[in-house]
């Protein structure tokens, strides 16, 4: 169909809709319809005033209980088809039928309308409900007068060939529908997949993630290879837009590249994955979740760092769980001379033995480490296990618990102290005038 074609057609087109609204049953009918979808309204009031619809299903499954909502919902328009279906037969039985002929096009609608309505329940975003609810409704319109292939043959009849690609209106929208439709079904297999391997106890957290990243990109790889195969898109076309995809990457990519390469870098060699305790620069916390451009690094403090994988790939990174789950933690203290070194010690060792979270598997040990200006400086250090859950509160207990038990032994913490010695008074001079 070229442009005369379809300038012709539409021309047919405004001519057949002038005859049929000067024609003498068409404001008859649009005036039934009227009144029926006003019946329809009014009778699914009434009942729905007299009736609650909220604890009709109350109990059943949850898809039960959306199927019924949305049936409750879609009442009036059940109503209407109905209505005009009796409306029809009646006019038909009065031999009114050249008068009638909206009528069952406008039951029609009512039932796409309640069909796509129905099909639609499924879909949880009110957005995409909505959009495919009406593309779907304008679809089925189409087909039901009569008007789907001539509108099929304009959107094809104008296109541009792109190296070797034709592209038409027709193949564009067919195109989003179904890469639409096929990056859902693909979204939805791949929310069960990750389900099911995040429950597996056999796997590893980062081969779970290393799992699910490639599962999911090998559904959208298959969802597009499905969709063009569908449309009859030969991949040899598609070598122009390749390299306008490989200009792209080496323009302004490389950093979205090189975060989704490190991240499959770093679950293969597993030097970091979710639970460890981690630094990274003056970023330190546990990793909560690992991305295909970041990961997420929880503090203390309730902040989350997101931190590119590139710079766990480049940068220096302190892996406080690496290999072993037990983390030193290291209580620097001091106290005064007339304290018994050996005493303190030992007074420091039991105190982080009897800390909670302290772990028996490794001692703790309390070393003289420096005999300072103001005192001697002792080192204490200890084991914990479960590093992410906080190394700083416990130092602040096993510190607390050493100033109780130095105030016990009657053990002093010392300070700064400044002798200050004045030798001599300066001669103070006095100002004298010649008449003193």
């Amino acid at each position: 169909m070229n442009m005369d074609q379809i300038g012709a057609w539409l021309l047919d087109g405004e001519t057949t809709v002038s005859a049929e609204i000067t024609s003498p049953g068409f404001f008859l009918q649009v005036g039934i319809i009227l009144v029926g979808a006003g019946i329809a309204f009014a009778i699914w009031t009434a009942i729905r005033s007299r009736y609650s619809t909220t604890s009709l299903a109350m109990g059943w499954p949850g898809p039960v209980r959306l199927l019924v909502r949305v049936l409750v919902d879609s009442a009036p328009i059940a109503l209407f088809a109905v209505l005009m279906v009796l409306t029809r037969a009646v006019m038909m039985a009065a031999a009114l039928p050249s008068r009638s002929y909206l009528l069952p096009v406008a039951a029609k609608l009512a039932v796409a309308w309640l069909v796509i309505r129905l099909a639609t329940s499924v879909i949880r975003n009110q957005f995409l409900v909505r959009t495919v609810s009406v593309l779907s409704w304008c679809v089925a319109a189409l087909s039901i007068l009569g008007l789907l292939q001539p509108v099929i043959d304009a959107l094809d009849s104008v296109a541009i060939v792109i190296g070797g690609l034709r592209l038409s209106p027709l193949l564009l929208i067919k195109a989003t529908v179904l890469l639409a439709i096929a990056l859902w079904v693909s979204n939805f297999i791949g929310h069960f997949l990750d389900s099911r391997i995040s429950r597996s106890h056999d796997l590893t957290p980062s081969m779970q993630v290393l799992l699910i990243k490639l599962i999911r990109v090998s559904l959208m790889v298959a969802a597009v290879a499905l969709v063009m195969s569908a449309l009859g898109i030969n991949l040899s076309a598609l070598a122009f837009f390749s390299g306008a995809v490989g200009v792209g990457i080496g323009l302004g990519l490389q950093k979205i590249v090189a975060n989704f390469i490190s991240g499959i870098i770093l679950l293969v060699d597993k030097s970091v994955k979710p639970g460890d305790l981690v630094t990274i620069g003056d970023s330190t916390g546990r990793i909560n979740a690992m991305n295909t451009r970041y990961i997420a690094v929880a503090a203390g403090d309730g902040r989350e760092f997101l931190i590119p994988n590139e710079d766990l790939v480049t940068q220096k990174v302190v892996n406080w769980t690496y290999t072993d789950k037990s983390t030193l933690v290291t209580v620097k203290f001091s106290t005064n001379y007339d304290a018994d070194p050996h005493v303190v010690c030992r007074l420091a060792i039991d105190v982080a033995t009897k800390t909670p979270r302290v772990t028996d598997i490794k001692p703790p040990g309390c070393l003289l480490a420096e005999f300072g200006d103001y005192g001697m400086r002792f080192s204490l250090s200890f084991w914990i296990a479960d590093a992410t859950a906080g190394t700083d509160n416990v130092r602040s207990d096993v510190m607390l618990s050493l100033w109780d038990a130095f105030k016990r032994e009657g053990i002093h913490v010392p300070y700064p102290v400044r002798d200050i010695r004045i030798r001599g008074a300066l001669p103070v001079e006095t100002a004298t005038d010649g008449h003193g």
